[in-house]
């Protein structure tokens, strides 16, 4: 077992971890900026170490110092949490050079799964479904206007390194790809250092569903089903919800038993997400995320099981506490991102807080780590809390979402609670009907006015 653990990130996913850590009898110790002296991951952890000024090129991207940090203080191991470091191939290897553990998978899986075109290859070998396109880059213009020609229009262009919706066009035409494709190229080089870019056929209303895996390192791994992140505003998911609303048993035993299989194949350690466009009750592969996800609590809540705690087990070399016939599905869950932000143009707010009440019974979650009179820092990610909900069924989670943000105070910035409030009015989220570009529709046609 270890006895302390290094949480290299911030906010309310450090948090989850040394809760986590502290239930399985685990020291934890907190990395913090400057900016982040009183957070409340420095306040919950049994150590802290500061190891920067505010921007996170200097701080929680700055490997030698987190390194540093989990020298001085005799940290075992090291949890990335998500964002920062947590897909960095090179920064688990310095880890492991230096007699530290790592908590997630190896170096080379995240390098393979880091590179959009090796992924897609890699997912092919292993007989997971993936959406038409190009085999690896597209050299030219040329050859991206022949990719369009043989699979016909629309298709997207995105790029190799690509992530968050950056580096990614889509060209309706013939006479739109050479506009799209260089735009994408731009885009790829000043965002990733990499203008190389793939082509796929594009889907016009997927859905956006996403496999949770989990695997011991050593063959076996499990599926614990889907997740649905089809509300999306530029690429960024805003509601999480599982089980998904249009996805059969038939359906989820499938398509979850082909990517437990592939994950085992490959001696995958720890939790990832594979996540597809699902459309016309078939699934294309677009990426995979070798990391927890944000929004890992809703499969939490319907599996009844702790997914940082089993990473931190697989980590320390035990087998996984459950089997695939172990994991069976109860009720419905759902989660929503509390961003600090002005609406309607989703502007960063950050500021003090004035007031702060988390919503509670049965049934109710929320992962933040705000407290009154905090002082949000305008460096990081806007994102400010998660409230997650669980019921026996969709329509009871669903109420009792409304009900926990009745209950929910932020006072003192701007936040995302009045967008989830007036969602839950809407016709089609309360039936499920919704897809990847619904969000954004609703947001220029119905949200604004």
């Amino acid at each position: 077992m270890f006895e302390k653990i290094l949480i290299a990130n911030r906010g309310e996913i450090a948090l989850r971890v040394i809760r986590a850590a502290r239930e399985m009898g685990i020291r934890s110790v907190a990395v913090h900026s400057t900016a982040d002296a009183d957070a409340m991951h420095v306040r919950m952890a049994d150590e802290s170490v500061c190891i920067g000024p505010p921007p996170g090129t200097e701080s929680y991207l700055h490997i030698p110092s987190i390194i540093a940090a989990a020298e001085v203080t005799g940290a075992q191991a090291i949890h990335p949490g998500y964002g920062f470091l947590s897909e960095n191939a090179a920064f688990v290897q310095i880890v492991e050079d230096h007699g530290i553990t790592f908590i997630g998978p190896t170096a080379e899986h995240i390098r393979v799964m880091g590179d959009k075109i090796t992924a897609k290859d890699t997912m092919k070998a292993l007989g997971v479904p993936c959406v038409p396109g190009s085999d690896g880059g597209v050299p030219d213009l040329a050859a991206a206007k022949a990719i369009g020609k043989e699979f016909g229009y629309p298709v997207i262009i995105k790029a190799t390194a690509g992530g968050g919706g950056r580096g990614m066009k889509v060209a309706n035409s013939e006479a739109e790809m050479e506009r799209a494709f260089q735009t994408a190229r731009s885009e790829a080089k000043a965002a990733f250092g990499n203008d190389e870019v793939y082509i796929e056929k594009y889907l016009t209303t997927p859905r956006h569903i996403e496999i949770q895996v989990f695997g011991d390192g050593k063959g076996k791994a499990v599926h614990l089903g889907e997740r649905d992140c089809s509300l999306q505003r530029r690429h960024q998911k805003v509601f999480e919800e599982a089980p998904g609303p249009c996805i059969s048993a038939e359906e989820r035993a499938r398509i979850g038993k082909v990517c437990a299989d592939a994950v085992a194949k490959i001696n995958y350690a720890g939790a990832g997400t594979i996540e597809f466009l699902y459309e016309n009750g078939e699934f294309y592969f677009i990426e995979m995320n070798t990391r927890l996800q944000v929004e890992h609590p809703v499969t939490e809540a319907i599996f009844g099981v702790d997914l940082v705690r089993e990473q931190i087990r697989v980590a320390e070399g035990l087998p996984m506490s459950f089997t695939q016939d172990d994991l069976t599905i109860n009720g419905h869950a759902i989660e929503v991102r509390l961003n600090a932000e002005k609406l309607p143009d989703f502007a960063p707010r950050p500021g003090r807080i004035t007031a702060f009440h988390a919503p509670g019974g049965l049934g109710v979650r929320m992962d933040s780590a705000l407290y009154d009179g905090y002082t949000i820092p305008p460096y990081y990610d806007s994102l400010i809390g998660k409230l997650i909900v669980h019921g026996r069924d969709r329509n009871e989670a669903l109420a009792r979402l409304h009900r926990a943000l009745g209950e929910l105070i932020i006072d003192g910035v701007e936040n995302t609670v009045p967008l989830f409030d007036a969602l839950l009015q809407e016709p089609d989220i309360q039936s499920g009907s919704y897809n990847i570009h619904w969000l954004e529709h609703w947001l220029e046609t119905s949200f604004a006015k």
